[in-house]
C-alpha cells in the first residue's frame, strides 16, 4: 500500500477550523486543538439556542399580550379563549406587535373578544 502524506490535507483542515474559530478568546483561536474543542462546543450552543430562541420569543409575545390585556381588564387566558370563540385567527407575534405599536387596534380586538365570551 502506498504511503500517504497528510501535509496538505491537514493544513486545509486546520485552516478551516481556525478560520471558524476567529473571535474566540486567547488560545482558543490560535491553537488547533483548543480551537477545535471550543468550536464543537460552540456549534452545540448554536444548535441548542436556535431552538431556544423560538421559545424565548413566544414567552416575550405572551408577556406583551398579557400586559395589554390587563390594561383592557382581561386576563391573557380568557383573551386567548375568547379569540378562539370569536374565530379571530391572529398569531401571538402579530397580537404582540399590535399591543406594542397600535393600542387602539388591540382594544378593538379585545372588545370583539369580550362580546364572544
Amino acid at each position: 500500500m502506498a504511503r500517504v502524506k497528510t501535509g496538505v490535507v491537514r493544513r486545509r483542515r486546520h485552516k478551516k477550523v481556525l478560520k471558524l474559530a476567529r473571535g474566540f478568546y486567547s488560545g482558543r483561536r490560535k491553537h488547533f486543538r483548543k480551537a477545535k474543542e471550543q468550536l464543537e462546543r460552540s456549534l452545540v450552543y448554536a444548535y441548542r439556542d436556535r431552538r431556544r430562541k423560538k421559545r424565548d420569543f413566544r414567552r416575550l409575545w405572551i408577556v406583551r399580550i398579557n400586559a395589554a390585556c390587563r390594561l383592557n381588564d382581561l386576563s391573557y387566558s380568557r383573551f386567548i379563549n375568547g379569540l378562539k370563540k370569536a374565530g379571530i385567527e391572529l398569531d401571538r407575534k402579530i397580537l404582540a406587535d399590535l399591543a406594542m405599536n397600535d393600542a387602539a387596534a388591540f382594544s378593538k380586538i379585545v372588545d370583539a373578544v369580550k362580546k364572544a365570551l
